[in-house]
């Protein structure tokens, strides 16, 4: 069951916040299409700082690919059907079909490395905001500092 939330109660008050409703969308599908496969933790390391650690048991590095675009890290793990193909299981309890996992970023999140260990694999992720969109402190002078200003012409 899919519900819809109606933002436009938060449109007639503010300006710039349009984005937010395409997030709360994008988030419910993503939940929706992924049903629990593979399973993952995400953590804040440090302030500007935070991991995703996929349980990606029987992918080697080659089986899985990791991209980013228009701010939406996808994860995508296939296996050869070569190996399938060989193998005759009498029960099969590892699940080793291929999956697929987006997880929206926000604004200055870029990817700094990926590591595959033990059958997880690590994203490492790093909030980076550019010096313009940090916070400024202003100093205040007086009025016999400031040049005279002149009348226009």
């Amino acid at each position: 069951m899919m519900t819809t939330i109606d933002f436009s109660p938060l449109y007639r008050s503010t300006i710039g916040f349009d984005r937010l409703a395409s997030l709360v969308d994008n988030a419910a599908q993503l939940n929706q299409n992924s049903a629990g496969y593979p399973p993952y933790n995400i953590e804040k390391i440090e302030e500007n700082r935070y991991g995703i650690t996929l349980a990606v048991a029987g992918f080697a590095e080659s089986d899985i690919d990791i991209s980013t675009e228009a701010g939406v890290l996808t994860v995508r793990g296939s296996q050869s059907s070569d190996d399938k193909a060989e193998r005759q299981y009498l029960h099969q309890g590892i699940a080793n079909r291929g999956f697929e996992r987006k997880f929206q970023l926000a604004d200055h999140v870029e990817v700094s490395g990926a590591n595959l260990a033990n059958g997880l694999l690590t994203i490492d992720l790093v909030k980076e905001v550019p010096e313009a969109l940090k916070p400024k402190k202003i100093v205040i002078g007086n009025a016999e500092q400031r040049p005279a200003l002149q009348a226009a012409s």
